[in-house]
């Protein structure tokens, strides 16, 4: 029995969209023994992050958000479900990401060390860009991905448009059967 939990982190502002398909599509090929968890960042909306890192202490984690850095936790692969939204993550995965500064400043979470040696994996649609426009999204989550010591996994992109259109990319619908083996 393998030890590898995947949470899926969903972010899109369109549920059933082709990034989501797409993590579905991946997801079927993960052996049956590994536990998947899927969250959506959207609903409920994420609180705002609030940066208090030079002056006011970070209080105790609400309840909700403290569910989410658990599972977080618990967790040996994130895997980002995140379209390319104006060259980058979208909002809700980047407010993800923020709240990490408050889960790094629990000590009882001891956050940045249960990070390290986790993976970290991107699975993105996006609308005929070029490599130069989805760069910046994949570039950012793989460094603040590294700033927690985790390992980058991949990204699986596809050239998708219309809800459904991740079905007409061969590629990334190939690549899906295998992407999780890495």
């Amino acid at each position: 029995m393998t030890d590898r939990r995947f949470l899926f982190l969903l972010s899109s502002a369109r549920s059933g969209g082709n990034s989501e398909m797409l993590a579905r599509e991946a997801a079927a090929f993960l052996p049956v023994d590994v536990a998947q968890s899927w969250c959506n960042l959207t609903a409920p909306a994420l609180p705002a992050f609030e940066d208090l890192r030079h002056g006011a202490s970070y209080g105790p984690l609400s309840p909700a958000m403290a569910e989410l850095a658990d599972l977080t936790l618990q967790a040996s692969d994130l895997v980002f479900v995140a379209p390319l939204y104006w060259y980058s993550l979208p909002a809700p995965a980047k407010l993800y990401l923020d709240h990490w500064s408050h889960w790094m400043r629990r000590p009882e979470l001891n956050f940045k060390a249960r990070m390290a040696g986790k993976r970290a994996w991107l699975i993105m649609a996006h609308a005929g860009s070029t490599e130069a426009e989805i760069a910046p999204a994949r570039e950012g989550l793989r460094l603040a991905t590294a700033y927690v010591g985790m390992m980058w996994g991949g990204a699986l992109i596809c050239d998708a448009n219309a809800p459904g259109d991740w079905q007409k990319d061969p590629q990334a619908q190939s690549t899906a059967k295998h992407f999780f083996a890495a």
